[in-house]
């Protein structure tokens, strides 16, 4: 008899112990909405300058021209451009890697 009210202590125990969890992470997701989403605009995805970008990503590339315009392709249809003017794919995840040309070669520069 003892045992079960220990073992209905402890399980009342870990159920009051998860609410305040719970409140700090939606606490958080309020805080990040904040942040990433100011003002009235709550999209989930948020529209980026792909033009902007993709001048940045393609400025040394031997063709500038053909890179931008794989690059604004590729960006309007993942909604990102990865940092720097070479490498870093992956950062934007299976969208950006996975595309390919009808060649079959990668198409995002």
């Amino acid at each position: 008899m003892a045992l079960r009210v220990l073992l209905v202590v402890v399980v009342l125990l870990i159920c009051v112990a998860e609410v305040p969890s719970n409140v700090a992470i939606e606490g958080e997701v309020n805080y990040l909405n904040q942040v990433i989403f100011p003002g009235g605009n709550r999209r989930l995805m948020q529209s980026i300058d792909c033009d902007g970008l993709c001048k940045v990503r393609c400025g040394l590339h031997s063709r500038p021209n053909v890179c931008t315009r794989a690059c604004g392709t590729c960006c309007k249809r993942c909604k990102c451009v990865p940092p720097g003017t070479y490498g870093n794919r992956e950062m934007c995840g299976s969208c950006y890697t996975d595309m390919k040309t009808h060649g079959n070669r990668t198409k995002c520069p």
